[in-house]
């Protein structure tokens, strides 16, 4: 938020000059003679001059926010050409993804898994099941990112907040169109992008549509050992081979109607707005895989030695979002609301042969159909108290909101044409209700020194069906107060450095899976045959959990450079109680006559998580005299954890790596329409010990990119895109130890589950059209 004494200040020149020059242009010359004794004009002849400015730059939004905000804009969004904004997320600062390198997942901040960083679209969580690979960067604005939760955004950002803004309303005319294709391991995906904006008297409009079908091959092998942890003895010894062909089909339309309110022309900004957007894909998997048992004890069930397995499922996401804006007086008033619609559904069927028979050994059917509703309202009244020439303003923000959510779900499990949850039933209903109320005061003490206060409390109720016959109906409530404080100091109010604090309460609370899903079972190991291992658990829900709370503080020194350049450090630290992690126990269960390892979200104690964050943007002439306008950005990042409940070493949070990397440049050449850019992203292998008989180890990923961009014409342009131009293989390995009654006592086996395959270089040439 802009303060607006230092708003003033700022334009003040330019409003005088402005004000003198449409003088200027808007008045006769007048002779000297007839200007002594022309008349002094009267407030009734003096000339009304209006003046209007633009949205800020991406910096100057970064720099202006006293809650430290990272501000990617159009032209950032765009440069390499992007076919998701999954592509485009990885190279952001502090942010990673997991899986194979120049494979995109769910983005991360600061390392940590799910649940820690908080991802919005629009201000609203992203719906479950949604995937950002079928949002493309056409249909975005610009994207922030918040390291430290704020009031008005919510409190459910440990790690932070990804918040990726749509399409606004007009800001000039665009009828764009991008037709594009990729080769990856020789699948071919092809795309069509169209963007469109104009405006029609009190009325502006934007409207973004896209057309996919990615396909892609990839393969997977995974090794299990069994040994003698004390003399190392191999005791079993099998791998898994598998090739999977996947076919995507998607479409999604979005788009903003803004009309203003009081008529054309009205500066007041009060408005009314509707933001309709729909989102659908299909996809179909087809598997073959093949099991080699190297060594198997007798006592261990006999496996498939081949089989294949086929998925088919379809998604669909569509939302209604209204905001109406109206200033009452001296207070700002607006009111947003919405609602939305999800519908999936999956079938799977897994068929598992053996060499010694062409009849099916097993086969294994999955089908579920899911739908979730949601309504949201939210009202937020903003407004102006005091000030004066040496700060003291206050920007004033409450509000209150509403959302919630009712699912229902309806699935089965066959093995062999019987159902294996038979205790469970069918079909799951759940409803959550969340409510939170807000106030936010910003202000400045003097030129030197900003700051920000919040408090905001938040109460989320879920409810769901009894998971067996017989038993009470699970519900979860909690509720959290987080009070939040920023501040900003500036040792030269005319100066480009300034230092940033915050310290905040966070916090993450258990979504629906975690309370209350169904059972699901490995599918390695046959329930009806026999038990599982620790490093392939089943799971089920757990309605006892609690949220998570983190307490936290964040420093960082800024430098703003000319020509939108920052050099950046921060340090951060969060210090987390009622940790949840899922904990793989071995329990009596109804799906199976053996006991069976199940994995369940649970509360594990306290944790910490600390780190150091840098980050660089300039151009190479700003550092070197007489050097190419080469555009260098970087940033690193390293992480520390440790979860107390744990013994040590590697007790770190799930999934957290050690750091990450990026190193990046762009250059327009001179004479010549020629872009070209390119990127390094880099995280190291880590290893995470789960508990004190498990861990895990995911190896380092380097993903290379770059682009080229030729311009025929301001409006057409040909553009050619390489993702993870040097593939890697990569692999995750669990290790497990876990104690067994052997004929001379008790022995400990280690268990060793390694997964993983090769990575493959993705290549795109686009076509880019201003119609």
């Amino acid at each position: 938020m802009i303060r607006a004494p230092c708003l003033r200040r700022v334009l003040a020149p330019s409003l005088a000059l402005a004000a003198a020059a449409a003088a200027a242009q808007t008045t006769p010359p007048v002779a000297p003679a007839a200007a002594a004794s022309a008349p002094t004009p009267t407030p009734a002849t003096t000339q009304r001059i209006e003046i209007t400015g633009g949205r800020e730059s991406d910096t100057a939004q970064r720099r202006n926010a006293t809650a430290a905000k990272i501000v990617i804009g159009r032209e950032e969004i765009d440069k390499f050409g992007d076919a998701t904004v999954g592509e485009v997320l990885r190279r952001l600062p502090g942010v990673t993804t997991p899986g194979a390198p120049g494979r995109g997942g769910p983005p991360r901040m600061r390392g940590l898994g799910g649940g820690f960083t908080q991802l919005l679209i629009d201000g609203q969580p992203v719906p479950r099941g949604f995937s950002l690979e079928s949002l493309t960067p056409e249909q975005v604005e610009r994207i922030e990112i918040l390291r430290a939760p704020t009031a008005e955004t919510g409190a459910r950002a440990i790690a932070g907040t990804i918040n990726i803004i749509t399409r606004e309303g007009f800001r000039r005319r665009l009828n764009d169109l991008r037709l594009g294709f990729g080769v990856e391991n020789g699948q071919l995906s092809r795309a069509v992008n169209w963007t469109h904006s104009d405006s029609a008297g009190a009325l502006t409009y934007n409207v973004s549509g896209s057309l996919f079908d990615p396909h892609r091959e990839s393969s997977n092998t995974t090794r299990t050992t069994v040994a003698d942890a004390a003399t190392g003895t191999l005791l079993e010894d099998r791998t898994a081979t598998s090739t999977s062909r996947d076919k995507r089909l998607g479409a999604n339309l979005t788009s903003r109607l803004q009309w203003r309110l009081g008529g054309e022309g009205a500066g007041s900004g009060d408005m009314l707005a509707l933001t309709p957007s729909i989102f659908h894909t299909e996809a179909r998997s087809d598997s073959p895989f093949r099991l080699d048992q190297t060594l198997r004890r007798p006592t261990t069930p006999g496996l498939y030695d081949f089989g294949n397995g086929r998925n088919e499922s379809a998604f669909t996401n569509a939302r209604l979002a209204g905001q109406w804006r109206q200033r009452l007086g001296g207070v700002r008033a607006e009111l947003n609301g919405g609602g939305g619609a999800w519908r999936s559904r999956s079938d799977s069927l897994r068929t598992e042969f053996s060499n010694a028979s062409a009849q099916p050994l097993r086969t294994l059917e999955d089908h579920s159909r899911s739908r979730q509703d949601s309504l949201d309202l939210k009202l937020k009244l903003t407004g102006l108290a005091g000030g004066g020439e040496q700060g003291g303003e206050h920007s004033l923000v409450a509000g209150a909101e509403i959302d919630a959510q009712r699912r229902s779900e309806t699935s089965s499990s066959l093995q062999n044409g019987t159902t294996l949850l038979a205790d469970f039933g069918e079909n799951l209903k759940a409803s959550s209700v969340r409510l939170a109320a807000y106030a936010q005061d910003e202000w400045q003490l003097n030129p030197n020194w900003s700051a920000q206060a919040g408090l905001r409390w938040e109460g989320i109720t879920t409810r769901g069906d009894a998971a067996q016959a017989g038993e009470p109906r699970p519900s979860n409530r909690s509720s959290v107060w987080t009070p939040l404080m920023h501040a900003v100091w500036k040792p030269d109010p005319k100066g480009r450095d300034q230092v940033r604090l915050s310290l905040t309460r966070s916090y993450r609370s258990p979504d629906l899976g975690n309370l209350i899903a169904r059972p699901s079972f490995s599918r390695d190991y046959n329930p009806r045959l026999g038990s599982n291992i620790k490093a392939a658990p089943d799971s089920a829900g757990n309605a006892r959990l609690a949220p998570e709370l983190a307490t936290g503080i964040d420093i960082a020194i800024e430098r703003y450079l000319d020509a939108g350049g920052v050099l950046s450090a921060n340090v951060f630290r969060r210090n987390i109680t009622d940790l949840m992690r899922g904990v793989p126990q071995l329990e009596t269960v109804s799906w199976s006559p053996f006991p069976r390892y199940v994995r369940r979200m649970q509360n594990i104690g306290d944790a910490t998580t600390s780190g150091l964050e840098l980050e660089a943007k300039f151009r190479l002439d700003q550092l070197v005299s007489g050097a190419s306008a080469v555009e260098l950005r970087g940033n690193l990042s390293l992480y520390r954890s440790r979860v107390k409940s744990v013994p040590g070493p590697d007790n770190r949070l799930d999934q957290q790596a050690k750091a990450s990397a990026n190193l990046g440049a762009d250059y327009r050449m001179r004479g010549r329409p020629l872009t070209l850019g390119g990127n390094i992203n880099w995280v190291p292998g880590t290893t995470t010990r789960i508990d004190a008989d498990q861990t895990s180890t995911t190896s380092t990923k380097a993903v290379w990119d770059a682009y080229a961009l030729w311009a025929f014409t301001p409006n057409v342009g040909l553009r050619l895109l390489g993702n993870n131009l040097v593939a890697r293989d990569y692999a995750t390995t669990t290790v497990n130890d876990s104690v067994v009654a052997g004929a001379g006592g008790n022995l400990i086996e280690r268990s060793t589950l390694r997964s993983g395959g090769p990575s493959f270089v993705n290549m795109q040439l686009r076509l880019e059209l201003k119609l």
